[in-house]
């Protein structure tokens, strides 16, 4: 089996996600999905800068080909950043047809199983409207456990906060701080202690303000507060966590297994979260999980992906024995995200009271519904051609 061709899609979802293409000489294709932060031109280019290297490549080889491409363009920054999220997008897709030509699905691929069911988190972001208000935060938070979630992550970073100082500066003040607890308290008292709540600042504050937010967040028993510093200095993250007892997540922002190192070892967080579509693909977060194991801190992706990305997702984690909880970001769009695959019981979505059941069908387990990708196709990309 070979590689004949590799392309590419773009559909709008968070903004717009790269979907990737491997077709094959014996007429399977696989499909992955890269992560939409770069942005999709940047993805979809770096994707076509990579393909004459994929081209005639046993796309069963997975991670052969994954660590060709790192090499063979060693100077074309395969440490981070563009080209790791669009090796991501071009691994996943080289897994489903690795699986597909098995007979096999993914996550008996990286090793097996060791649950069949992946429990998700809802990115709740500022809740209803009004959003970013009390009121706001808390409908969402009611509807969604009423919707079968058992965790929930809200954004209190607001960086058009009437008393922020300017808008560089990374120091949070009184006014803010009042406005980020009276939410949280109140979305506390709305969903009661036993539903995980994890709260997100988005790399937004320095160490004096990081501290003071997660001081004044103890109370509430937080599953996590996620990335409270830029993710440039672990350091400084370590001296965040010195200091509080709530727990510190992160990794949003970290490629490949050496991005993590430091952190773990550093002993910056109580909870990893590499995205995985952007990461370095789906055998390399298995890789910073097993990592993450050896220091015992439990394993939680941030995911920002269509269902095609999600569920791909959703076989690492079911492979590795110290996942915690994964992203669910499509509260927002979510008849849209649905309409991307064809589930695989027929009912129209994958995710099912907070979670989704692991498919034992060859490959990722889903496939894209054509009509859809047509449909919300961002202009000037074509769709795979």
């Amino acid at each position: 089996m070979r590689i004949v061709d590799v392309k590419t899609a773009v559909v709008a979802y968070h903004g717009q996600a790269t979907l990737v293409r491997i077709d094959t000489d014996e007429g399977l294709s696989g499909f992955g999905e890269a992560n939409p932060d770069a942005g999709a031109g940047a993805v979809v280019g770096m994707i076509g800068f990579l393909r004459d290297e994929l081209i005639g490549e046993d796309p069963r080889n997975v991670e052969r080909v994954w660590e060709k491409l790192r090499r063979r363009k060693v100077f074309a920054g395969p440490q981070a950043g563009v080209f790791v999220i669009a090796l991501s997008g071009i691994e996943l897709a080289l897994w489903d047809v690795a699986g597909k030509a098995a007979g096999q699905p993914i996550y008996r691929m990286l090793g097996g199983k060791y649950r069949d069911r992946i429990r998700l988190y809802a990115d709740c972001g500022d809740g209803d409207d009004p959003a970013g208000s009390v009121s706001g935060c808390v409908d969402r938070a009611q509807r969604m456990v009423e919707a079968g979630f058992t965790a929930l992550k809200f954004d209190i970073d607001d960086v058009h906060h009437a008393a922020k100082f300017d808008a560089f500066n990374h120091t949070v003040n009184g006014a803010e701080l009042k406005t980020m607890v009276d939410r949280v308290a109140a979305v506390r008292e709305a969903i009661g202690p036993n539903v995980d709540l994890a709260i997100d600042l988005h790399a937004r504050y320095d160490v004096p303000s990081a501290c003071r937010i997660a001081w004044a967040l103890e109370d509430f028993d937080l599953m996590w507060l996620e990335e409270p510093l830029p993710a440039e200095n672990v350091d400084a993250l370590v001296r965040v966590r010195s200091q509080t007892r709530t727990p510190i997540c992160a990794g949003e922002n970290q490629y490949l297994r050496w991005g993590f190192q430091r952190m773990l070892e550093a002993g910056a967080v109580d909870v990893i979260e590499p995205d995985i579509p952007k990461c370095g693909g789906l055998a390399e977060a298995k890789r910073i999980a097993n990592l993450a194991e050896m220091h015992y801190v439990p394993f939680a992706p941030h995911l920002v992906s269509t269902p095609l990305g999600t569920m791909a997702a959703s076989h690492q984690c079911a492979a590795i024995p110290n996942f915690y909880v994964q992203e669910w970001h499509a509260l927002e769009e979510r008849e849209v995200w649905d309409s991307y695959v064809v589930a695989p019981d027929g009912s129209g979505s994958i995710v099912k009271d907070g979670y989704i059941t692991v498919p034992d069908g060859p490959g990722v387990g889903v496939e894209l519904d054509m009509d859809a990708v047509r449909a919300h196709a961002v202009p000037g990309y074509g769709v795979f051609e």
